[in-house]
């Protein structure tokens, strides 16, 4: 199916990737006064323009296309290539007058060059360490550790009316009692997520919300309400239990995406720490002086009011 992007969307956006993209585009320029070196380009690779003298080839325009956001790289290349020609001279040609003009040279100009360049070796060098660590058979390996393993889950499928106070409550469910429709009084009544649907929860696993919650809602059996108001840290709720299930586990092509990302995250925080502890690391105080033991001791937790234990009640998934 060809894609038709209207020139204008494209064109803002390339301008806004080419000036973000700028820290590094600086960093690759020639020293002022020198002659701009610049290798032949290679067969089939042609020049697609010239800024003060310097070539723009198409590997380098197709190199820029490649770092383009998803949406902006399934647009046929008739339409993004010279977009980007377009934005590649209007940078070029800026950088070349920031150059002439001694901005090279700024002390914070080029302290800023020095942390793009810092930060794309990081980059660089994480990406080489887990290259190829990353692969089907680890994801799927994954998988079956941490998701096809676990035994079937039960969920339950339940509406709630939440209200702010233990009388609204009991009102509510008197009203149910009385025989009243238990969605439209939660239409009217509630103040919780899903009151323009009845109070409709959906399904969840006994984890996905508070332990009040959850609870009373596993307590009950479908077309159940609650015999009491259950009080939660976000007031106070009328539960009625609609369904009960046995999940299995999420499916591999469902899970796939989230595993491949916490993959991911783990292997860099991986080769962070590794690289870390490799290095001869040397901690000061902010003046100057040596670190001792005690200069990054947390301080002591505040002591809870008296009579409220402390405890922190948890926060709903939903």
């Amino acid at each position: 199916m060809r894609l038709f992007v209207p020139s204008s969307l494209p064109r803002a956006a390339l301008m806004a990737f080419a000036l973000l993209a700028a820290p590094a585009a600086l960093a690759q320029q020639p020293a002022p006064g020198s002659a701009p070196i610049q290798p032949a380009p290679p067969p089939g690779d042609p020049v697609v323009a010239r800024v003060d003298g310097e070539p723009i080839t198409l590997s380098e325009v197709t190199a820029m296309a490649r770092t383009l956001p998803e949406e902006l790289r399934g647009a046929p290349p008739q339409v993004v290539l010279p977009l980007l020609v377009d934005q590649m001279v209007t940078q070029r040609a800026i950088v070349g007058a920031a150059r002439r003009a001694g901005l090279d040279r700024d002390p914070t100009i080029q302290a800023r060059i020095r942390r793009a360049e810092d930060q794309e070796l990081a980059q660089a060098l994480i990406a080489r360490e887990i290259a190829g660590r990353i692969d089907d058979a680890a994801i799927r390996r994954r998988y079956d550790r941490d998701v096809g393993s676990r035994p079937p889950e039960e969920e339950v499928h339940a509406r709630h009316i939440l209200v702010a106070t233990e009388a609204e409550a009991r009102e509510a469910l008197r009203e149910v009692q009385g025989g009243a429709d238990f969605a439209a009084v939660a239409t009217r009544r509630s103040t919780g997520p899903g009151a323009q649907q009845g109070g409709d929860l959906g399904f969840f696993k006994r984890g996905d919300l508070v332990p009040e919650f959850a609870a009373a809602a596993f307590a009950l059996q479908p077309g159940q309400v609650s015999e009491n108001p259950v009080r939660t840290p976000f007031g106070w709720h009328v539960i009625r239990v609609e369904e009960r299930r046995t999940a299995p586990p999420q499916p591999f092509e469902e899970a796939r995406d989230a595993i491949r990302q916490q993959l991911f995250e783990d292997e860099v925080n991986a080769t962070v720490e590794r690289i870390r502890g490799a290095a001869r690391i040397e901690r000061f105080n902010l003046d100057g002086t040596a670190e001792r033991p005690t200069d990054r001791a947390e301080p002591p937790a505040p002591a809870a009011p008296p009579g409220r234990g402390g405890a922190v009640p948890s926060v709903p998934r939903r």
